[in-house]
């Protein structure tokens, strides 16, 4: 089995990207497929519940996504925390524990397809897997303070006055470096609503002096700002400053707004832009659940994709309500691009 070498510093995604070509695939929602598969998510751990009740559950979308196109898989710990965990009446250790599970499933899961393609010599196994050994990326999830309090506010970003960055830095510190200590490629600080929670990331790496590199995926509502009214561009210069972030971009956003987002981020940024979309569908956070009907198929979202790689997205993925149909239309669709650029040699094994 090949394996491939991508060092765990600043210069991993510019490495990652180059060996991919320069464009990678990330997966899709996870909570949906855990659903479908027959998870109970009514919770206010929502997916990371199954990290308590059927982690092999967890396992197996990490492996759909990959055998859909995914290089990059995100663990299910965006709705983890050690305050949320304590609160259903674990200890800071069990707490501790939960959070490195979530890594160690998607790092199986890796383990799990490198040996799926092994056993494999065509790339596929006729039923539209594809098996295909090259560079995977665990991204450890880590959602917003929004995401803990379960109540839709990481779809606003209004925290109260109360809410400082010294308090975001508090409420995640010990989380982040868990998370870092797990062993994953990189953490993904994802769905981040407003100014201050940026800042509090950003400080936590350089603070905590996190080996692990970083990316930092906002939400918009307008296709303008982030969705607490905050400056996308104030936002997203915070994560260029940050030598610890290697991407920045958008996530959970309708794809309609994602054109001028990538455009507002380029003037601000050098690094990677990193896009996944939710499907379009509209969040009630009152009821808890997303409207259906209200989104767009997977034929109109991949039918962004090109475009957002032509004018400057690197990372194209899916977030909520997407699945791995959607990803395996991402991935066809780059594929469908250029395998690398001249003089590059693409999926180099090492």
């Amino acid at each position: 089995m090949e394996t491939f070498n991508i060092p765990a510093t600043p210069s991993l995604m510019k490495e990652f990207l180059r060996q991919m070509g320069g464009t990678a695939v990330i997966d899709g929602g996870l909570a949906t497929e855990l659903e479908l598969q027959g998870a109970d998510l009514n919770d206010p751990l929502w997916s990371a519940k199954c990290l308590l009740t059927s982690p092999h559950l967890i396992r197996s979308v990490h492996l759909d996504y990959l055998e859909a196109g995914a290089d990059i898989i995100i663990t299910a710990s965006y709705q983890a925390t050690i305050q949320g965990f304590e609160a259903k009446g674990f200890s800071r250790e069990q707490s501790e524990n939960l959070l490195k599970k979530s890594v160690d499933i998607a790092l199986e899961a890796r383990r799990m397809y490198y040996e799926r393609c092994s056993e494999s010599s065509s790339g596929g196994t006729g039923d539209g897997r594809i098996l295909k050994n090259r560079p995977i990326l665990v991204a450890a999830s880590v959602g917003s303070y929004g995401a803990y309090l379960a109540d839709g506010s990481e779809y606003s970003g209004c925290y109260g006055e109360a809410m400082t960055v010294n308090a975001l830095k508090e409420f995640h510190r010990r989380r982040v470096q868990v998370l870092a200590e797990a062993g994953p490629d990189i953490i993904a600080f994802e769905t981040v609503p407003n100014k201050i929670e940026a800042q509090a990331f950003a400080e936590l790496l350089e603070e905590e002096h996190i080996k692990i590199p970083a990316w930092l995926t906002f939400n918009s509502k307008d296709g303008v700002n982030v969705v607490s009214g905050d400056s996308l561009l104030q936002c997203a210069s915070i994560a260029e400053s940050c030598k610890q972030v290697v991407a920045v971009g958008i996530n959970c956003t309708p794809p309609r707004f994602i054109h001028d987002l990538i455009l507002a981020i380029k003037k601000v940024t050098t690094k990677p832009i990193v896009i996944y979309p939710n499907s379009g569908e509209r969040y009630d956070a009152d009821r808890k659940e997303w409207v259906e009907n209200t989104g767009v198929s997977d034929e109109d979202f991949v039918s962004y994709v090109n475009k957002w790689c032509e004018i400057g997205a690197s990372l194209v993925g899916g977030c909520c309500r997407t699945t791995p149909n959607t990803i395996k239309a991402i991935y066809r669709a780059l594929s469908d691009r250029s395998p690398a650029a001249p003089g590059q040699k693409s999926k180099t094994a090492t």
